[in-house]
């Protein structure tokens, strides 16, 4: 009893909860000082801040998500009126920032880590997507909407990994269609054009729940796929591993030999762990198989018809040379 009296006491005591609508938002943004200098800071607990950003912060780090570009702070100040996250049907949202709020809806859901949410609206970045009660729906960023079900789950799960069973998706005429395979995971069931029909006896309904049911799935568990291959209906068992690209993080299939890029197909982080290919941070590629690849998605693309091995042409200081990997 006394913790649903303390909670509706906060609830009355909020200020910024549903009656001043949209501008209240914007007002809860400017009190608690969650926009500066570009970098989103939302204050989730009295002690904690939720933090989009692509540099570091320099507090203390209690969580990191490097896909989605997402820490959880240590907030020493505090706020006396934390966000939290809608759970509710919603009549309607807006994107807002300290000065602008724009309504709206999202026409186009999260696929994965790779895709972010799109508005039907232009929108501004940094800025939260919130109900009228400043409840949250999402957060904003350059590319796209981090919808609020990808930020509680980083907010509840202890690992920030995700689970892969080699494949990326798209929606195609009704079907959840396979658009690329992972050449490097032993014995991959699924080919290009793969439409996939349920996940573990589950009906898809699309790219964006079946990627969602997916990834936020245990590593190393049985995920049976029921597939569409031309005209034949196909029941695939595969044991899901840990995800290596996608979101702020690239995706290209080479991360899992230790090799990122950046977008102009330089090399920014490189671990051996594997194997020693002679590769150094600042090396760019510019083939593969003899075709030249301009942005992480040709990569991608080229990768999945990797057979035994691929020979990738790299630049170092104006002198090129060959890398085999398999």
């Amino acid at each position: 009893m006394f913790r649903l009296f303390l909670a509706l006491n906060l609830l009355f005591l909020n200020v910024y909860a549903c009656k001043g609508g949209y501008d209240s938002c914007k007002q809860k943004l400017l009190d608690s000082n969650s926009i500066i200098n570009q970098t989103l800071q939302l204050p989730i607990t009295k002690n904690q801040r939720l933090v989009f950003t692509h540099i570091t912060p320099h507090a203390k780090i209690l969580k990191h998500d490097p896909f989605l570009s997402l820490y959880l702070l240590e907030d020493k100040k505090g706020f006396k009126y934390p966000f939290t996250f809608n759970n509710h049907l919603s009549s309607g949202y807006a994107s807002v920032n300290y000065t602008i709020a724009i309504e709206g809806k999202i026409v186009k859901k999260q696929i994965g880590l790779n895709n972010f949410a799109s508005f039907n609206e232009a929108l501004y970045a940094p800025s939260i997507l919130t109900n009228s009660c400043c409840a949250l729906e999402g957060i904003v960023t350059p590319a796209g909407i981090i919808q609020k079900e990808y930020v509680q789950r980083f907010l509840q799960a202890k690992e920030m990994d995700y689970a892969d069973i080699g494949i990326r998706v798209n929606d195609v005429n009704s079907f959840v269609q396979v658009s690329n395979t992972d050449p490097f995971m032993r014995d991959n069931p699924f080919k290009k054009d793969d439409c996939i029909l349920e996940l573990n006896s589950q009906k898809v309904k699309d790219s964006a729940a079946f990627m969602m049911d997916l990834l936020f799935s245990k590593i190393g568990t049985n995920q049976k796929v029921k597939i569409k291959r031309g005209a034949k209906v196909l029941e695939l068992n595969v044991l899901s591993r840990k995800r290596y690209g996608g979101g702020f993080v690239s995706d290209t299939f080479l991360e899992q030999k230790g090799i990122y890029f950046d977008k102009d197909l330089v090399i920014v982080n490189y671990m051996n762990e594997d194997a020693d290919y002679g590769l150094k941070v600042g090396d760019k590629l510019l083939q593969i198989n003899g075709k030249t690849v301009k942005n992480q998605r040709e990569i991608m693309n080229t990768m999945s018809s990797f057979k035994d091995s691929s020979s990738l042409l790299f630049e170092r200081d104006s002198f090129q040379f060959f890398v085999q990997i398999n």
